[in-house]
């Protein structure tokens, strides 16, 4: 039975990842801070013949990752999703709390993570696969954006070191780095204010998080002798963090 564990499961990206890689003989493992959502989504796995099991806890506590991974042992594939946006300030107007929250998740949260789940990876020595979901922010720097887009530029790095690091055990790595997808990300980065949010995509149609997750699949999908290193995505009518075509 093959296993993949997806963090950050409970909505976007992470959500509809696990429900495309559900498929009979598989199973999936979820992890987020929604107990609620977690159960929801477990159903909807189920219903499509794999197993499933879910994981509440915050990948930001070094301990609860300790706690709910190592008892996991070797898993096939790790997809490292939990991550977030919070404000979007200059860097003098910048809150100290929300540079804590994305630093915290989208960068140590990631190594926690695959700390405990490479080292069972190389232990087992049968190979692996880990995918780490990136954005263009990784090598785009924008405006008002300063600690998010180091936050990202932090998973490209550790993406492409992590893939020389884990050679020798025959471990694939990858990253995806989308452009726009319409999610929560946006109202997560306005803290609710959904307004402000939806106007992030107004006259563009977005990427969706099944496009993200047709994506993934595709790189799981690719045979042994080959890696996808990085996949970037856009939506059409944008070409970069600072063109977009609003119609």
């Amino acid at each position: 039975m093959k296993r993949i564990l997806i963090t950050g499961a409970t909505s976007g990206i992470g959500r509809a990842t696990a429900l495309k890689l559900a498929k009979p003989q598989t199973q999936i493992i979820i992890t987020g801070r929604r107990a609620e959502r977690l159960q929801e989504i477990a159903a909807e796995i189920q219903a499509r013949g794999a197993e499933c099991l879910t994981l509440c806890f915050d990948v930001r506590s070094k301990n609860e990752c300790r706690q709910y991974l190592e008892p996991l042992g070797r898993v096939d594939v790790l997809v490292n999703n939990a991550g977030l946006a919070a404000g979007l300030e200059h860097i003098d107007k910048g809150s100290t709390a929300d540079w804590d929250a994305m630093i915290d998740t989208n960068v140590k949260g990631l190594l926690y993570v695959t700390r405990i789940i490479s080292s069972a990876m190389v232990e087992a020595g049968q190979g692996g696969h880990i995918i780490n979901i990136g954005s263009i922010a990784g090598t785009e720097p924008y405006e008002n954006g300063a600690v998010y887009c180091a936050s990202k530029h932090a998973v490209h790095a550790i993406s492409q070191s992590m893939r020389a690091d884990l050679l020798s055990a025959g471990i694939k790595v990858g990253e995806v780095r989308p452009g726009m997808v319409e999610t929560e990300f946006s109202e997560v980065r306005f803290h609710g204010d959904k307004e402000r949010a939806a106007k992030v995509y107004s006259g563009i149609t977005p990427l969706t998080g099944e496009d993200i997750a047709n994506a993934i699949d595709w790189m799981l999908s690719a045979p042994a002798h080959m890696n996808v290193n990085e996949v970037v995505l856009m939506p059409t009518p944008q070409a970069g963090s600072y063109y977009t075509y609003r119609g």
